[in-house]
């Protein structure tokens, strides 16, 4: 299993006693566009998965600046980091656009893992691809420069979003929060996307990202 395993390839993992005490407990949530779904400081109590939209995972920073850790894409799991430390969460979570999310009890999920080894399995592969992208992204942000970070940011939204027919990226995001992903200010993000339409690696529609040398972003990434 990878990161982005869905839900279907864990419920294969449980027995049918587990799935009906996940259904019975388990409720479906509606977020609207930008809406808190946690908060830094709050209680972790559910293991989230996303069913549907957009989400990302913030940190406020100097000055109450949100710099974005990781973006969340649908059928992937989330929230549950900080029960297993035990401690509350360190980041918060909001919708990028409408969103329907799955809310899982921790002490069901406690439960079963208590008895389910592959359970057990998953959370610990979960846990460890995810250190491994946060460490390689940590290093990306300090040692690239600023064309580097922003051609690999939009090289994963690419990667986890996916283009439209007109080959736009699938996500449309403020450049506020274009820059806050790529670790930079808003206005070197607005200049160095500017340079990214020069070069014609990419044309702008407003807030869309319309790719058009998918190859040189993802070269630019690679070098830094």
């Amino acid at each position: 299993m990878d990161f982005s395993t869905n839900l279907q390839d864990v419920w294969r993992l449980l027995n049918q006693e587990e799935r009906d005490l996940i259904r019975r407990n388990s409720e479906i949530k509606h977020y609207k566009k930008r809406q808190l779904i946690y908060e830094e400081g709050d209680e972790p109590v559910y293991l989230m998965c996303l069913l549907k939209g957009k989400v990302k995972i913030f940190k406020d920073g100097v000055s109450s600046r949100g710099q974005i850790v990781r973006m969340i894409k649908p059928m992937q799991y989330f929230a549950y980091r900080a029960y297993f430390a035990r401690e509350k969460y360190l980041t918060s979570a909001a919708a990028f656009e409408a969103s329907t999310v799955c809310l899982i009890p921790m002490k069901v999920v406690r439960h079963i893992m208590k008895y389910n080894y592959e359970i057990c399995k998953f959370f610990i592969r979960q846990l460890s691809v995810d250190l491994g992208i946060a460490d390689e992204r940590s290093v990306n942000l300090t040692q690239k420069h600023v064309r580097g970070r922003l051609a690999e940011a939009l090289v994963f939204l690419i990667d986890s979003y996916g283009l439209d027919e007109d080959a736009t990226i699938n996500i449309y995001l403020t450049r506020d929060d274009l820059a806050n992903y790529s670790n930079m200010t808003t206005s070197n993000a607005i200049r160095t996307l500017s340079g990214f339409v020069a070069e014609k690696a990419v044309a702008l529609d407003g807030r869309k990202i319309k790719v058009i040398d998918e190859e040189k972003l993802r070269k630019i990434s690679k070098l830094g």
